[in-house]
């Protein structure tokens, strides 16, 4: 009756024996266990992307558009200055024609016009441009032509005439240039004025007059010009010499209203 506790005892001291070390190896393969279980809840870390949920809509950030978008009737509202201010170019009295090309013929004072208004008889007519370089015609009254060349005037008057009439055609021909011409008086065979059509020296222009009179003094000839101050030069001219080559300078250009004057 005694060993029976004795077994007893000596089988529980066995089995704490044998099962103690294992109870302490699963112990501590449990405890890391443990602290790593609720580690992974960090690394799902819920919280960080709530905060990034909001962060997008601060990313679109519709303020700054909101600013960007009153910005654009500042710049159409500098565009319709800038508009407003272009129909005063058409009150400049120099943009009322076009440029006149070098070569192209100017219309002076004494010059002949024929105005023809396409179907409008009485608004065509021939008429002289006046001294003081004006010309008349009805419903336009003074037209200023001096200055200008025939497509020019044309244009002119087309612009004004479009407040009289729907579509107005308007042709102008020089038909006669009094305006640029030269006089040859004095010992030549036909003195009288010609025109300035192109360009003309002196010689030219005795050529033109058919040359000297018998008793013409070719050292002596002269040129008469009125300056822009009014004071009327003299220039000489010794046909003689130039013909020979020697001042050469003499045989100058001829300008309008110059008079050739051989004694």
């Amino acid at each position: 009756m005694q060993r029976t506790p004795k077994t007893t005892w000596l089988a529980l001291l066995a089995f704490l024996f044998v099962f103690s070390p294992l109870m302490q190896r699963a112990n501590a393969q449990t405890a890391p266990n443990a602290q790593e279980t609720p580690a992974a809840p960090a690394t799902n870390t819920p919280p960080p992307s709530a905060q990034e949920t909001p962060a997008a809509p601060a990313a679109s950030t519709p303020p700054a558009s909101a600013q960007e978008t009153p910005a654009a009737p500042a710049t159409g509202a500098a565009t319709v200055d800038v508009a407003k201010a272009q129909p005063a170019a058409p009150d400049t009295p120099p943009q009322r024609v076009a440029p006149a090309s070098p070569d192209a013929y100017v219309i002076g004072a004494e010059d002949i016009l024929s105005i023809n208004v396409w179907k409008e008889q009485e608004l065509s007519r021939q008429l002289p441009v006046r001294p003081d370089g004006m010309i008349s015609l009805p419903l336009l009254g003074d037209v200023k032509a001096s200055g200008l060349t025939p497509l020019q005037l044309q244009d002119l008057l087309t612009t004004d005439l479009k407040k009289y009439l729907s579509d107005p055609q308007v042709t102008v021909i020089v038909t006669q240039v009094n305006s640029l011409s030269f006089n040859v008086v004095g010992e030549v065979l036909k003195p009288g004025y010609y025109s300035l059509t192109r360009r003309m020296t002196v010689l030219d222009a005795i050529a033109l007059a058919g040359g000297f009179r018998d008793f013409a003094k070719s050292k002596k000839i002269y040129v008469l010009r009125t300056a822009a101050d009014g004071k009327q030069l003299r220039l000489p001219f010794n046909y003689k010499n130039v013909i020979k080559g020697k001042n050469s300078s003499q045989n100058i250009v001829l300008e309008p209203r110059d008079t050739v004057v051989v004694p």
